[in-house]
């Protein structure tokens, strides 16, 4: 009877341990949240890769012929810059940052705590899931980021890119096996003292993007994505997770820029929720789209809770993509500088305003450090190192930390702290 006792007594203080020592989640559910994407994907020459000007520029090199962003970051508050070929009218070298740093990933995060932007998703593209020295590199920023997370509090998500993925050699086993090693090798979903990894509906969230585009090569039903979502839901070791699809606008009527096929309907409605890509659909070139946007945003809420999903719309700041077209004339031919305005922020803040207004709970940035389509919200130069040669879009006279000071009040808003308000706020 007495060793019974101390058995269970010392049952009982181990329970009590594990229990009190227990991680609190930070972030148990997506909403009351905004978040953005980060590419991480910008390389310099001289930083670890070692691969020349990666997402700078073409072919390893980043000058007049070569350059493929359009809008120049602001580095005056980095610990590390590199010199480019491009220089300001007093003769200065215009410098950029590289992904790689730690010391790029802290200060963006940062700025996130600083503004209060809630976190981010980390891009993950298929190619990375092969392994091989690129996995090397996104592991080192991915884990750069899950530190700054912790050290500043902000949420934290993986986000799987399908680009990539090659009809007939590959599937979303690679996606399987690349979330066994970001658990078992990086503890991403244990990762330091704090629980700052991003849950919903209490659990890890994990975004899979690219499904239901029409000029994507591979077929929806032949790659596994059914496996892939009951593997992260299901799986007794890795699994557990809550599922987000990234899929096109119009994924509700399966027409305009989405496939037409209704497994795209049972693919969402096996996932926990649903992220339609809104960039380049509504613009304020067009009638009324604010209007446009906020009736489509109800009914895709309507659709979404009659099938137990929840819904992220995604808003952005603008959209500009000239350099990086100019490689293929086709495209080239279509585009311009700001093809997509921003407006000072009255674009980006018009979005925001009407997805709340409309029943949005949640929102997505799209992105937090995207300068080659011209959609970052971080700190952006007004005075770029324009010249005969080369052309990059300012930021319409406003600081450089306008979209993230705007990302910031939107946040407040859907929190409720501050009323919501139609008129942008200024400082």
């Amino acid at each position: 009877m007495k060793k019974t006792l101390l058995i269970l007594l010392a049952l009982l203080a181990v329970t009590t341990y594990a229990q009190d020592n227990k991680k609190e989640i930070m972030y148990p559910t997506y909403k009351g949240l905004i978040m953005a994407g980060y590419q991480g994907w910008f390389r310099a020459a001289g930083d670890e890769a070692g691969d020349g000007w990666g997402h700078y520029g073409r072919s390893d090199k980043f000058d007049a012929d070569h350059n493929t962003i359009d809008i120049w970051p602001d580095v005056s508050e980095y610990k590390k810059t590199y010199k480019t070929s491009f220089t300001y009218p007093n003769g200065t070298p215009a410098e950029v940052f590289s992904s790689l740093d730690k010391s790029t990933t802290d200060l963006h995060f940062k700025w996130m705590k600083e503004y209060g932007l809630d976190g981010v998703f980390m891009q993950r593209f298929f190619g990375v899931t092969r392994g091989g020295e690129r996995r090397k590199q996104q592991d080192q920023i991915l884990e750069n980021a899950f530190e700054a997370s912790q050290k500043y509090d902000r949420a934290i998500a993986v986000m799987y890119d399908l680009s990539g993925l090659r009809p007939g050699k590959d599937d979303c086993s690679s996606v399987i096996e690349d979330w066994k090693h970001l658990v078992d090798e990086m503890k991403v979903k244990d990762f330091g003292d704090k629980q700052t990894y991003l849950h919903h509906r209490g659990k890890p969230l994990v975004t899979i993007w690219g499904v239901g585009f029409p000029d994507r090569s591979y077929n929806i039903r032949e790659i596994g994505l059914n496996r892939l979502i009951d593997f992260l839901k299901n799986d007794p070791v890795y699994g557990g997770c809550s599922v987000m699809l990234g899929v096109p606008t119009y994924f509700r009527e399966l027409n305009k820029d989405c496939l037409p096929d209704p497994y795209l309907h049972e693919l969402i409605e096996s996932a926990d929720v649903v992220l339609p890509w809104m960039v380049q659909r509504f613009t304020p070139l067009v009638h009324k789209p604010m209007d446009n946007l906020r009736d489509h945003i109800i009914e895709d809420i309507k659709w979404t809770q009659e099938r137990g999903v929840d819904y992220v719309p995604i808003a952005c700041p603008g959209f500009s993509w000239r350099n990086l077209s100019l490689a293929n004339p086709d495209l080239a031919r279509y585009t311009a500088y700001g093809a997509i305005p921003r407006l000072g922020g009255r674009f980006m803040w018009d979005q925001m305003y009407t997805m709340m207004k409309a029943g949005a709970e949640m929102i997505y940035i799209a992105m937090f450090d995207e300068i080659d389509e011209g959609t970052a919200i971080f700190k952006v130069s007004d005075n770029p190192p324009n010249s005969k040669d080369a052309h990059f879009i300012d930021n319409d006279g406003m600081p450089s930390d306008h979209y993230l000071f705007l990302t910031g009040q939107a946040a407040k808003m859907l929190k409720k702290e501050i009323p919501l308000q139609e008129e942008m706020p200024t400082r």
